[in-house]
């Protein structure tokens, strides 16, 4: 058993389906250490995963000596700490996105493990979709030419009475739907196309009205509640993390387009493509959700549609993490996301939701750690 493992943030909306697959994944991992604030799911957590050692004290997950990998799956604001102690540990991450409340704490933590054999992961899954995997593959073959336009709209709609969670709070999340879903997009957009973001102009929001508030309660039971009863409530309270968010990008290159990411319930998924991308010989539109992608060539007007048939990943972390944690720990290097992925996207997110609070183009290297310390 290679990767003994201590979960911080265990029964929340991301812990709970990662912990199952962890225990589906066969040798890969054992579940040592469970930490969260809620005793009762706690306790039901750790007969799930026949684990002794349970905490409400992150610290004792990092100290722990038999954990040698630590998942971060709290709040945003929450990484840094746990990060950086787990790296004076010696001990592996996995740590959710985004990294850190902003690009610095995320550059920290890379430079902390960057010169360690240490293993990392982030997990930017939209790289492991059949129909990302296609497009890639078509991008790299060089099909549509120099790349000169990206359009994306990412969009995760809640329902309309789902109440108040921490990502509603911009004291507790990096960026709202900036930060949440608009790092996998951008990640999505540098792993297609080997292109980074030169500067960026965002319109941010929030426009949802205010949200029952139920208290402290994780996004699975939020999903649950709201969709099983009405906004109308007593007790109400209005988001103040970004929920949407219109950004005009430009490439290093000298392409442009925008992105849109959002999670207000009116916008609605499934009627566009998810991603344009328009080069010098052609365009390519990608549905994740139908699995299709269409390509346009120069001189053409109907594109040419490409069911993707390819299965979906059953098991990410059989799959993905523990091949990419062991093929680094063995010093072999990996293409998988990690926290130097994860530091770079915050980049991204952060020079965005700044835009947004300016109404001004912004510069990525205006928020990038490494381009001022260099």
């Amino acid at each position: 058993m290679r990767f003994k493992i201590g979960v911080i943030g265990a029964t929340g909306f991301i812990g709970t389906p990662y912990r199952r697959e962890i225990r589906g994944a066969g040798e890969g991992g054992k579940i040592m250490a469970l930490c969260a604030r809620r005793r009762e799911p706690l306790e039901a957590a750790a007969k799930e995963d026949d684990c002794d050692f349970i905490t409400d004290n992150w610290k004792d997950v990092v100290q722990h000596p038999e954990v040698n990998l630590v998942l971060i799956l709290t709040p945003d604001a929450l990484h840094f700490e746990a990060a950086m102690a787990s790296a004076e540990a010696g001990k592996h991450l996995f740590c959710d996105k985004p990294v850190g409340v902003d690009a610095s704490q995320a550059y920290k933590i890379w430079s902390a493990y960057r010169e360690t054999r240490l293993a990392h992961y982030v997990p930017y899954w939209a790289r492991y979709e059949p129909a990302f995997l296609r497009a890639r593959q078509i991008i790299s073959e060089g099909t549509l030419g120099e790349i000169r336009g990206i359009v994306y709209s990412w969009r995760n709609p809640r329902p309309i009475a789902m109440p108040f969670t921490w990502r509603d709070d911009a004291t507790l999340s990096a960026g709202g739907s900036i930060a949440d879903v608009g790092s996998h997009a951008y990640d999505a957009v540098r792993w297609l196309t080997g292109l980074e973001a030169k500067r960026v102009l965002t319109h941010g929001d929030v426009i949802s009205p205010a949200k029952p508030d139920l208290g402290s309660i994780n996004l699975a039971e939020a999903l649950d509640w709201g969709n099983s009863h009405s906004t109308d409530q007593a007790k109400t309270r209005k988001g103040t993390a970004f929920d949407y968010a219109a950004i005009s990008w430009e490439f290093g290159n000298g392409a442009v387009g925008s992105l849109t990411v959002t999670h207000a319930s009116v916008f609605r998924k499934g009627l566009t493509p998810e991603i344009e991308i328009h080069g010098t010989k052609a365009s390519l539109a990608l549905d994740r959700i139908h699995g299709t992608i269409g390509i346009v060539n120069d001189g053409e007007s109907e594109p040419l549609v490409e069911e993707v048939k390819a299965p979906r990943p059953i098991n990410r972390w059989g799959d993905h993490v523990f091949p990419a944690l062991e093929s680094r720990l063995d010093g072999r290097g990996s293409d998988q996301p990690g926290l130097f992925e994860g530091y770079r996207v915050q980049v991204f997110t952060d020079a965005a939701a700044e835009s947004a609070r300016r109404g001004a183009w912004v510069e990525l290297s205006e928020v990038d750690p490494a381009a001022t310390t260099a």
